[in-house]
């Protein structure tokens, strides 16, 4: 079914803005093509006060575009620490580096060639080129699929390929020729502050008075829901190798879940003695097993078994380096580190402090 334009969508939405909309956000300030990416990269499947002191902290260190390039990978992890979805800070280095090589550091202003970034998709293309160059583009973020789905009740799962393309339709319709950074940002609010997933503020929406699924009562409808699936469970054994309150720990490789991150070694086929003698040359003095840890990722759950051993000296086979190394618990962390492991570490100095160890390293 073909979309016309429809004008007043957007001067309801805009009017609303200028009086309701969030303008102090600290993306909003000083706004650069820089920094709005960062935001919306951030942005991506995370609330906005989770992100905040994280985009403070990041661009407090990584000011712009060659900043970030020239940075290392373990640095710009580390910033990312906690954050999740871990492929967002890689694929953020990685478009850094080309922008910063291939575009003298200045960030693109042509739509194919920003969706060509790693990372960037045409939804968060959209966002960052009428945010910061206030061109005409369409965006369809969780919030505004929300949105669109509800005033014009468009049925089924977004994520499927034909809704995904009514919503585009009606997401083209929408946006106005002219002052698309304020609707872009105005139709993001919207979906964020009134038209939440669960109780809805349709009194104070300034497109309630057609909002389909309103008038007909269906709200709660829409958008519709993924088809469930069962999560499937995986299971890992992680190992706190301790030595003279020192911690061993790996750098996972680049593919798969915490990809770069410095981790925990898993044990996998091998028994811990085994383990110790293959990756340590050393072996056990003694070991504990801790509770189950469940994570949860978006497609499956992880139930990690920590088990802490000590070892009687410092692994012969270990040579602190890029990709392994002993860690000093008090030391700063080598680089990123991901949340579960952070808790794991976290809970060995509190255990080393009950039975008065010393956790600086000698």
């Amino acid at each position: 079914m073909k979309k016309t334009v429809n004008n007043s969508f957007a001067k309801r939405l805009l009017a609303w803005f200028d009086t309701h909309g969030r303008k102090e956000l600290p993306w909003q300030k000083d706004v650069d093509a820089y920094g709005v990416w960062v935001s919306e990269i951030m942005l991506q499947q995370t609330q906005v006060r989770t992100v905040i002191p994280y985009y403070q902290e990041f661009l407090a260190s990584f000011p712009d575009v060659t900043a970030l390039a020239d940075a290392d990978l373990d640095a710009v992890l580390q910033h990312w620490s906690g954050l999740g979805y871990y492929a967002r800070a890689r694929n953020l280095h990685r478009a850094a580096r080309l922008i910063r090589d291939e575009y003298n550091g200045e960030f693109p202003d042509e739509l194919e060639v920003v969706v060509a970034l790693p990372g960037i998709g045409r939804s968060t293309a959209g966002a960052i080129l009428s945010l910061a160059f206030n061109q005409r583009h369409t965006i369809l973020d969780g919030n505004v699929k929300r949105v669109l789905a509800r005033h014009e009740t468009i049925a089924g799962w977004p994520g499927s390929t034909g809704v995904a393309r009514e919503l585009w339709a009606v997401a083209e319709c929408f946006t106005p020729q002219s002052n698309v950074a304020g609707y872009t940002q105005a139709i993001m609010d919207l979906g964020a502050t009134l038209c939440t997933r669960s109780k809805p503020d349709c009194g104070h929406c300034p497109v309630c008075d057609d909002c389909q699924a309103r008038l007909a009562d269906t709200i709660s409808d829409h958008p519709g829901r993924k088809p469930r699936k069962v999560k499937p469970l995986r299971r890992t054994t992680m190992v706190l190798a301790s030595n003279n309150c020192q911690v061993y720990l790996e750098r996972r490789p680049e593919a798969g879940i915490w990809g770069g991150l410095w981790s925990l070694p898993e044990l996998g086929d091998r028994t811990l003695d085994e383990w110790c003698d293959d990756v340590l040359g050393s072996s056990a003095v003694d070991f504990d097993a801790w509770p189950v840890l469940r994570h949860s990722f978006s497609h499956f759950d992880l139930d990690i078994h920590p088990v802490v051993v000590r070892v009687g000296s410092r692994a012969s086979k270990v040579a602190d380096g890029d990709s392994e190394k002993w860690h000093g618990l008090e030391d700063a962390l080598p680089g990123g580190i991901a949340a579960p492991v952070q808790k794991l570490l976290d809970q060995l100095i509190v255990n080393q402090a009950k039975k008065g160890e010393n956790v600086s390293h000698n």
